[in-house]
Order: C-alpha cells, then sequence, then structure tokens
C-alpha cells in the first residue's frame, strides 16, 4: 500500500484539482486533499529512508531549496499560532514530497501511459459538461467547471498534450485536436490562445515562418471574435478587461511597496492590500492576476527574489538541455514554458491546488530527474 502511494500519490493530488474545481465535489476533494496530506506526513515519519534517498535526490535539490527558503522565511516572520502560515508551509513541504516521491518511483509510468491519462480524464470532463451544458457559444462556457478560465487551464493542457505527442495523426487524434481547440476557445480565456499558439511553437519551432503564422492564426482569432459579437469569442477583444488587469497590477505593485523587503506572509500568496484600492475599484480587483508580483507580495524583494532566482534557473536548465527533444519530455517542457508564461497574466505558480500549477511543479522535477537520469547513464 505504501509503495502504491508512492507510486501514484502525484496523479491523485494532481486528478483532485478536478473535484476542486466543479462546485458539487468541492468538498469532497477538499478531504482528498487533507487526506492525502496526512497520509504522506505518516508515511514519511516511518519511512525516514525516503528522505534521504529522494527528498534530498540531487534532481530535486531546487525543490528542498524552496522548502528551506519557506521555513526560514515562518521562522523569522511567524510564530506557530499563524496557523494559515503554517498550513501553507506543511501543504507545500507535501506537495514537493509527493512529487518527488511519485517521479522517482514511477517514473516510466509518468514519463508515457501518465499524460495519456491526462488528456483521457479531460475528455470526459468536456463531454459530460457538453451533456449537462450544451450552449457552448451562448457565453463564456464553463460546463461543469466554477471558472471558465480553469476549465481551459484543463483544454489546452489536453490539446497541447494530442498535439506534441504523436508525429503523424489518425482520425481520432484528429477529432480530439478540433474538439479541445473548440471548448478551449469558447471559454474566451486569452491564455487558451497564449497555450495554443505556444503549442504550436514549440511542436513546428520557432523558425520565422512559424512566427509569422502564429501571428496570423492569434488575429484571425481575433478577428473572428470582433466579428461575433453575440458569442463568447468576443471576450478575446474586451478592453475592460485589459484595463481591469492593469488596475490589478498597479494594486499589486502599491501592495508590494507597502511591504517591500519581507512581503505580506506566506499565507498571503494570491495577496493584494484592499485598504489601498479605492471603493469604486474594490469590486475589479480581486488580485494581483500576476504569479510573479504575487510571490514578491507574498515573500517581499528578499525572500521572494530568491524563490524567483531558483525557478529561474532551474527552468532554464530543464529548457536549455531539452530544447531540441522530440520525446514526451517536450510536453513536459511545454507546460513550464506555458506556465512561465500564463504566470504574467494569471496567479500561477504561488498556490497549492491549482492544475496547471501542480504540473508546473511536477513538470519541472520531472525534467530534472530526466535530465539526471540521461546524464548519468552517459
Amino acid at each position: 500500500m505504501i509503495k502504491w502511494l508512492f507510486k501514484y500519490g502525484a496523479v491523485i493530488y494532481l486528478f483532485n484539482t478536478i473535484f476542486l474545481s466543479i462546485k458539487k465535489t468541492y468538498v469532497l476533494g477538499d478531504k482528498v486533499f487533507l487526506g492525502l496530506m496526512i497520509i504522506y506526513s505518516v508515511v514519511l515519519i516511518i519511512n525516514p529512508i525516503q528522505i534521504k534517498k529522494i527528498i534530498f535526490h540531487k534532481s530535486f535539490l531546487f525543490l528542498l531549496l524552496l522548502n528551506s527558503i519557506n521555513l526560514l522565511y515562518f521562522i523569522l516572520f511567524h510564530s506557530i499560532s499563524d496557523l494559515e502560515a503554517l498550513k501553507y508551509l506543511l501543504a507545500r513541504g507535501m506537495q514537493f514530497s509527493i512529487i518527488s516521491l511519485s517521479i522517482y518511483h514511477n517514473f516510466e509510468y509518468l514519463q508515457t501511459k501518465f499524460l495519456d491519462h491526462i488528456v483521457s480524464a479531460v475528455f470526459f470532463i468536456s463531454i459530460f459538461s457538453l451533456l449537462v451544458n450544451p450552449s457552448i457559444f451562448s457565453g463564456r462556457y464553463s460546463g461543469i467547471i466554477w471558472n471558465p478560465n480553469m476549465l481551459s487551464s484543463f483544454t489546452v493542457i489536453a490539446f497541447s498534450i494530442s498535439l506534441l505527442k504523436k508525429e503523424s495523426f489518425s482520425n481520432y487524434d484528429l477529432f480530439l485536436l478540433v474538439f479541445f481547440f473548440l471548448i478551449s476557445i469558447a471559454t474566451g480565456s486569452r491564455g487558451a490562445l497564449v497555450g495554443i499558439v505556444l503549442a504550436f511553437l514549440v511542436k513546428y519551432g520557432f523558425a520565422k515562418r512559424n512566427l509569422i503564422y502564429a501571428v496570423l492564426a492569434t488575429l484571425g482569432i481575433l478577428l473572428i471574435s470582433l466579428l461575433n459579437l453575440d458569442t463568447s469569442l468576443n471576450r478575446f477583444t474586451e478592453q475592460s478587461l485589459f484595463n481591469d488587469r492593469l488596475l490589478q497590477y498597479q494594486y499589486a505593485w502599491l501592495s508590494i511597496k507597502e511591504k517591500l523587503f519581507f512581503g505580506y506572509g506566506l499565507d498571503k500568496y494570491a495577496y493584494l492590500d484592499k485598504s489601498l484600492v479605492p471603493l469604486y475599484f474594490k469590486s475589479k480587483i480581486i488580485g494581483a492576476h500576476n504569479g510573479y508580483l504575487a510571490i514578491i507580495t507574498q515573500y517581499g524583494l528578499v525572500f521572494g527574489g530568491a524563490v524567483l532566482l531558483v525557478i529561474i534557473k532551474k527552468s532554464i536548465q530543464v529548457v536549455s538541455f531539452f530544447k531540441d527533444t522530440s520525446e514526451n519530455e517536450r510536453i513536459y517542457l511545454f507546460i513550464v514554458i506555458y506556465a512561465l508564461f500564463a504566470a504574467i497574466y494569471e496567479t500561477l505558480i504561488t498556490g497549492i491546488n491549482e492544475f496547471h500549477t501542480i504540473l508546473f511543479w511536477f513538470s519541472l522535477a520531472f525534467l530534472s530527474y530526466s535530465k539526471y537520469k540521461m546524464e548519468d547513464a552517459s
């Protein structure tokens, strides 16, 4: 049982975000998450050798370093009575432990079949969504998921896996690509557009011709959205949304300046100081909507700078190593690159239970371990 948990803990953890993204199953997802945290805590305590062999493994040292930064920050700026900060500290530590253990114990499955299982899970969610809510173009489509952007996060990842996994496509593969593309566009998420274009560039290369095609495709979708004034595609050209994002960036920066060097605390990982926001804008300003600003708000420049340095350094390492690969590592590489882009306009990387954020940390750790195995074999 313990060995099975080590192998599939990350899979359970990732797929549980589906329950957490549906209102009717949120409570179940929350219980699964808490149960997973408790079980893993106990298992690690009674299996200290796993800590020495895996969590301290060379390829996972960047995760250990991030946990050390969190622990030091907690000791310096929190007390044991700060329960929310303590929860974040423990949850992040367990998140990284679950990911490391699964990769180490189940590398081959995660390299191959796991990606197909992600596609199957998202396909099931999408089909069920259409059965419950078939009005795909009557507004920003969210299906059974609580938020359109969250649905697009699922479907863009599934689209990208389907695109990048194979060099040639069967009729069923083409059906999946069209299906996930339509659902992604129907959500009205600009992030979906970025992800789809980026997936094609990762697939076919960043040559000038491909970049031109990417720009033309993007402009084409924007033009269609302008001509379809009664559909959710207009979401791509809403000026008010751009203005709202700029306002959120502005007040995120104002929040950062209030506690520039050491931030607001570990539990403030999606935080803005609402006291700085005028009453007129309070309904529009819900968060930084930028993962990098969110990290600086949370930790301040000193610790936040250290966290970002670790992330960027490891990302550069794996991108440089796998940039020419045609294997499944290319999919995980895409997930990392897409998350780094998406963090500019969404609060990614900082949270605990967000689908793309978990996939980002998983992909970064997976590529780091895969790099280690390749170098060790040579």
